[in-house]
């Protein structure tokens, strides 16, 4: 629950899920909400598969997934999983020997859509596959592979059709007695899948993951994510998350925890309050802005910074932040530390003076969290 007292109006109440684990990541309960991409690369090639891998862990993802579509993937995938600073997902489709191997290959959690995997005696041996190795399920409905039989039911895809393929599939493994899954039931169509988690978040206490697939490019599919990935965690739904973008897989990370902070359910890095600009400005807000987008991506530590362009609303969001700069006359602004006003900075020396400033809190906050952690020792 994201809960705030002096601004109830912010408070999100998040559906009650069970919890599972996917490797050392807790899913599900109050474990905070999970960032997840996906690799782009060979998984046969498994030097360039962990590159990417670890470039999204350093964006913050917490959990990734691998596409094993062949026998030449999941070879791959002991290497990848024993390189791999955060737990791997493996996603099978259409052949379920597939799952038997990454999960022998240290996957901690198997994506499977019931759609392709074929017969129930085939998911069985899956889910003996995962027992044996402690991973976790995902079944991942997609509006575009339905199983025919409802397709000629419902006549086309949509949420009831959506949702009895997720309830069928983990009945399946109930009945096995496996629980330790999550679902997800996504689609292009962002109406159609916000309609189906919503009805979905109903019928079953499992975790849900939330995505948009193929939402678009960079631009384009961030915008389409926002909207419906942003509803359904403003009304508490959904537990791990995607943004599935034709870009880099660091892209999605970024995006997911920009959506994240934004609702106040995640913290990580610098979040960057900014004006659009005008001609009141005393300073290039949007080129000042992009400069320090780049420059403190390095920063993980939760620090909030205002770059307002000039006095109308800078006090007032300055006052809300950690720090904050505001511009003034004569090629110089005002610094705010703490929400108060503390000193003067030339325009000229801004950026240098902000970053040092950051990396300093950054400092102190790396330094009270590590006395905090020996003290709970």
């Amino acid at each position: 629950m994201s809960h705030n007292p002096i601004r109830p109006w912010r408070d999100i109440t998040r559906r009650k899920s069970r919890q599972i684990r996917v490797g050392d990541v807790l899913v599900g309960g109050d474990a905070p909400i999970a960032v997840q991409t996906m690799t782009n690369t060979p998984t046969e090639d498994a030097a360039a598969t962990i590159a990417q891998i670890q470039r999204a862990a350093e964006a913050g993802a917490d959990i990734v997934r691998v596409s094993c579509p062949t026998e030449e993937a999941t070879a791959a995938m002991p290497e990848i999983c024993r390189a791999s600073p955060v737990p791997i997902v493996a996603d099978i489709h259409f052949h379920y020997k597939r799952g038997i191997e990454a999960a022998d290959a240290g996957a901690a959690c198997l994506r499977i859509n019931p759609g392709n995997i074929g017969s129930e005696a085939r998911v069985k041996e899956v889910v003996a596959a995962a027992r044996a190795n402690g991973c976790s399920i995902r079944i991942g409905v997609n509006g575009g592979s339905l199983e025919r039989h409802l397709l000629e039911k419902y006549g086309e895809p949509c949420p009831d059709a959506m949702v009895e393929s997720a309830l069928d599939h983990a009945r399946i493994l109930d009945d096995f007695g496996f629980h330790d899954y999550k679902i997800s039931v996504k689609a292009s169509d962002m109406f159609l899948t916000v309609a189906a988690y919503q009805q979905l978040a109903e019928a079953t206490d499992a975790p849900l993951h939330l995505g948009i697939t193929e939402a678009g490019g960079l631009r384009t599919g961030t915008v389409k994510s926002s909207i419906g990935m942003g509803a359904l965690l403003w009304a508490g739904i959904g537990d791990t998350i995607r943004v599935s973008l034709s870009a880099d897989p660091v892209e999605e990370v970024k995006v997911g925890f920009e959506m994240l902070k934004s609702l106040g359910l995640r913290t990580r890095g610098v979040n960057i309050v900014a004006c659009p600009s005008c001609a009141r400005q005393g300073f290039d807000v949007i080129k000042t802005v992009e400069i320090l987008e780049q420059r403190l991506s390095h920063i993980h530590e939760p620090i909030s910074l205002s770059i307002i362009g000039c006095v109308v609303n800078g006090p007032g969001e300055a006052a809300l932040t950690d720090l904050g700069f505001t511009g003034g006359g004569k090629e110089s602004g005002k610094m705010f530390v703490a929400g108060r006003p503390d000193h003067n900075v030339s325009n000229d020396e801004m950026i240098e003076h902000i970053v040092d400033l950051v990396e300093q809190k950054a400092e102190r906050l790396r330094a009270e969290r590590e006395e905090a952690e020996v003290a709970a020792e």
